[in-house]
């Protein structure tokens, strides 16, 4: 899966590890997952951990691991889900409230969210993670069905309006989580994909031009919150509707959330999904997902990316879509922009030299200095002029600094048919994805038997 990504240009992986109370790794606080085994409590045989192992070939891959968990949703469904004798839910039931089919934590709790707390600590500490990621449930979707959370709500509720209170416990868990990470691993990113409205205008001038179900109303998420502090450093809105819907137009939501950032990351989550779901009325437009793209590559400075949701939806090749971002939207790879309020120090830049042979590699050193940060991708540049250079990476490598010498191995199928000369710099990315400078310039030329000789100099 890791390795049709890396070839579509997918550069990191939001991958769910803890579905509902129960883990797909060896914890201290859940049972293993029965979407692991089978049977929720149940270590894989042989014994193995596949976090560590999906960590290490997600970045084998140059890829990001952002750690995806359920805050409160513990039991999927209470008819039918393998529950452990050991499970949180089994151990207090006192904390939960039974919803539907499901059983949720009570966030109004303080043991919910030093619960929650802990568990984002353990994976933090004990897993070289690059994200925490937490998705849109929080209270639940409303239905018919009142959430009884009164008592907690008598005790705890310290004179606040019941939507109020149910705000606050949601922003004390994500403040919570946040300071958490802060304090173990500060390098380590934290951000939501929450539902794609925070408001309607008809609700607030300030919200969008939109109807539905909404974070600040009905799921009692102020993500915008969040955002102004600083709690979180990218949000994730599951915009999952058509452009042109009415009432959730995916261009109205876009241009929202582009003006509602305060300065964090945006990633738009976009719905291939619902292009492999053949049923899903309008969804069998090919041009859909492509569009999406094009509309949000309109806000440069404001959306840093997608995530698609979900990765398995990609097998079916739906609409072609894996096609259009391997030969077109992704052809070229790229870097994840950094984050400078948690780290904007770059390395140095490195050198580099021409080796020899028919396909000459391209041979580099790290000045000392830069051992200050940690290397672990090169980016090679190409351009049939100076001039063209640094614009789009050519190719990202995978690798570390550990020793002084580094290599790359051109690929020459990339280069048009007809170039006789091309010009070639590198630079160095560290773990927060901080760039260096652009390397000193090789310059290449073809000779008359069509190989190719490389010039340490321009």
């Amino acid at each position: 899966m890791l390795d049709r990504d890396k070839a579509m240009g997918i550069n990191a992986v939001f991958v769910q590890v803890r579905p509902s109370g129960d883990a797909f790794y060896p914890s201290q606080y859940d049972p293993w997952s029965e979407f692991l085994t089978g049977k929720q409590g149940q270590a894989p045989q042989p014994f193995y951990d596949p976090l560590k192992f999906m960590i290490d070939q997600a970045h084998k891959r140059g890829m990001e691991f952002h750690a995806w968990i359920n805050p409160y949703r513990m039991v999927f469904d209470v008819t039918k889900s393998s529950v452990a004798a050991n499970h949180i839910t089994k151990r207090h039931p006192e904390w939960f409230v039974r919803y539907g089919k499901q059983l949720i934590f009570n966030p109004g709790l303080p043991e919910t969210v030093n619960y929650l707390v802990g568990v984002v600590k353990d994976i933090v500490h004990r897993y070289d993670v690059d994200g925490i990621h937490l998705d849109d449930y929080f209270y639940p979707y409303p239905t018919s069905q009142h959430f009884n959370d009164d008592a907690a709500y008598q005790k705890y509720g310290n004179g606040l309006s019941l939507a109020d209170w149910r705000r606050a416990n949601c922003d004390t868990a994500i403040k919570r989580v946040h300071d958490a990470i802060l304090q173990i691993k500060p390098m380590v990113k934290f951000g939501v994909s929450p539902f794609g409205i925070y408001q309607n205008k008809s609700q607030d001038p300030g919200g969008s031009e939109t109807r539905g179900t909404t974070n600040y109303h009905d799921l009692y998420a102020d993500i915008l919150l969040w955002l102004k502090e600083g709690w979180i450093d990218y949000v994730a809105p599951q915009l999952y509707w058509k452009i042109g819907k009415t009432g959730q137009d995916f261009r109205i939501l876009l241009d929202w959330w582009a003006n509602h950032t305060y300065g964090r990351d945006l990633y738009i989550g976009q719905a291939v999904y619902h292009a492999d779901e053949k049923d899903v009325s309008g969804w069998s437009d090919t041009k859909e997902l492509p569009n999406e793209i094009k509309f949000l590559r309109q806000f440069p400075n404001k959306v840093q990316g997608s995530l698609f949701f979900s990765n398995k939806s990609f097998n079916s090749n739906p609409n072609g879509f894996v096609d259009s971002l391997k030969n077109n939207y992704y052809r070229k790879p790229a870097l994840i922009p950094p984050m400078p309020w948690i780290d904007k120090n770059p390395p140095n830049a490195p050198e580099i030299w021409a080796g020899s042979g028919r396909m000459p590699i391209i041979q580099g050193a790290l000045d000392e200095i830069s051992r200050r940060e940690i290397v672990n991708k090169y980016v090679l540049y190409t351009g049939k002029s100076i001039e063209e250079l640094g614009q789009h990476p050519e190719q990202i490598i995978v690798g570390n600094n550990n020793g002084s010498l580094f290599q790359f191995s051109l690929n020459y199928s990339n280069i048009p048919l007809g170039t006789k000369k091309f010009y070639v710099s590198v630079t160095s990315v560290d773990r927060e994805n901080n760039e260096s400078t652009e390397s000193n310039i090789i310059r290449f030329e073809q000779k008359s038997d069509g190989s190719w000789q490389g010039f340490n100099g321009y």
